[in-house]
């Protein structure tokens, strides 16, 4: 079975209640919308995965294998599974686009589709679409604390599982990472690519200036160099010693990485090194344990640094490692319908999100109304799937429209709206129809 495609990578009660509907004849036409909670860190969210939703909806379906094990479990009637071999999604989806910036309690993406099958893809939508998001909207709180300088992947190794670890990537380069150390988010997703060495490399040989000289003469055009696995400055000098010879045969150190210690003050010594030395264009890059915190501790005492390589804390989203995300049935067969159970009360009803901008295009309010109700602003979702194939736009679609959306919308964030602000009440209003049919349900 093939983990990104098969149906069965999903919570058994969607398959169990599919049965019960297919046997009690409920295929009315659905509408179920996935939206995000309320977050006490992040003010806002930055979409992600949507492409890599569409891309399982359309080849959702259930091989001879998976129909066996269906049949050979004894959770399920010989007729259900008879069923499942001809199952497609035939609906529609409309979604916010990749790298927009959205909301709590805002549709982030609708599935209009007959009962079962929007019930299907529940969990696996949810895994895809959640995930990402969580990722984006924590790059981009590094992005912000960078204040320009370049920010690197460098994650994978502790993210949690090998698709984790490549939807990070996409997920960090959406939300304005520079690169990625991921080496399949390059040919999968047109990502950069970018490493150095490891202290390992360092420790393989009998004296840290050999072991740089070789990693330069094997890469000329990717010299950056690791000082950190004895003592930093004697590193930093080293290097120095090493331009000159290099210099000779047309070969520059491009960078040095610190990897440990006080980085802000290990950044501020190598950079008087390599300046002494004449290496003037020669970058200071750091790593180690970073988030959004310490990259703002950095930047904020002016640190000479020039780039930042994070993993962990972002990969895994450390301080905040979920979302309060939900997927929930809000229209059927023509009825508006919404979950009214304590602390978790929904939207009901069909809707669109509407943003307002002020006089110099800045986000000024989003509004939640009605689908075929006449509210002021840019409609924010569109569709991307009718009949279970994509629509596609290419201005709107594919990695870089969605890094280039995401810094776009940042920018139009008014002040005092950034990720790292305070926690503030979102911009969000509900229209005058939803809120009558709130009422109403």
């Amino acid at each position: 079975m093939e983990l990104e495609r098969t149906p069965l990578l999903t919570d058994l009660y969607e398959l169990t209640m599919l049965q019960t509907y297919y046997e009690h004849g409920m295929e009315q036409q659905a509408v179920f919308e996935f939206f995000l909670r309320r977050s006490q860190h992040r003010p806002y969210f930055v979409t992600a995965g949507l492409d890599q939703a569409l891309q399982w909806l359309e080849g959702l379906r259930f091989t001879d294998e998976e129909l066996a094990w269906l049949e050979d479990s004894g959770l399920f009637s010989r007729a259900f599974v008879e069923r499942l071999a001809g199952f497609r999604f035939t609906g529609e989806v409309r979604a916010m686009p990749e790298g927009s910036i959205c909301y709590p309690e805002e549709p982030v993406l609708q599935v209009i589709a007959p009962l079962p099958e929007a019930q299907l893809v529940e969990s696996r939508l949810m895994n895809i679409v959640h995930f990402q998001t969580l990722i984006a909207t924590k790059a981009a709180r590094c992005i912000e604390a960078a204040d320009g300088r370049m920010v690197v992947d460098f994650g994978l190794r502790r993210a949690h599982g090998g698709e984790a670890g490549l939807w990070a990537a996409r997920a960090c380069y959406i939300a304005g990472f520079a690169a990625t150390a991921t080496t399949l988010a390059g040919p999968l997703y047109g990502i950069p690519v970018t490493g150095t060495m490891a202290h390992s490399f360092i420790l393989a040989h009998d004296d840290e200036a050999t072991a740089f000289e070789r990693f330069a003469r094997s890469h000329p055009d990717n010299v950056i160099l690791l000082i950190d696995t004895f003592d930093v400055p004697e590193g930093a000098r080293k290097v120095v010693a090493l331009a000159e010879r290099l210099r000779e045969t047309g070969i520059a150190v491009q960078g040095v990485r610190i990897d440990s210690g006080d980085l802000a003050a290990n950044a501020r010594e190598v950079r008087r090194i390599l300046d002494d030395g004449g290496l003037h264009e020669t970058k200071v890059l750091v790593s180690g344990g970073l988030d959004e915190g310490r990259i703002a501790e950095i930047v904020t005492t002016g640190a000479p640094v020039d780039g930042f390589g994070v993993g962990s804390k972002v990969d895994t989203s450390a301080d905040e490692p979920f979302l309060d995300s939900a997927y929930k049935l809000h229209h059927l067969a023509g009825q508006a319908r919404a979950k009214h159970s304590e602390g978790k009360t929904d939207l009901p009803g069909i809707k669109q999100v509407y943003r307002r901008c002020d006089g110099d295009g800045f986000f000024q309010e989003d509004v939640i109304g009605l689908a075929d109700e006449a509210c002021e602003g840019e409609a924010l979702l569109e569709t991307v799937m009718r009949h279970g194939e994509r629509v596609d736009a290419p201005e709107h679609t594919g990695v870089e429209a969605a890094r280039r959306r995401a810094r776009e919308e940042r920018a139009r964030l008014p002040a005092g709206c950034g990720p790292l602000d305070e926690a503030h009440p979102a911009p969000v209003a509900l229209s005058a129809g939803l809120q009558a049919l709130v009422a109403r349900t």
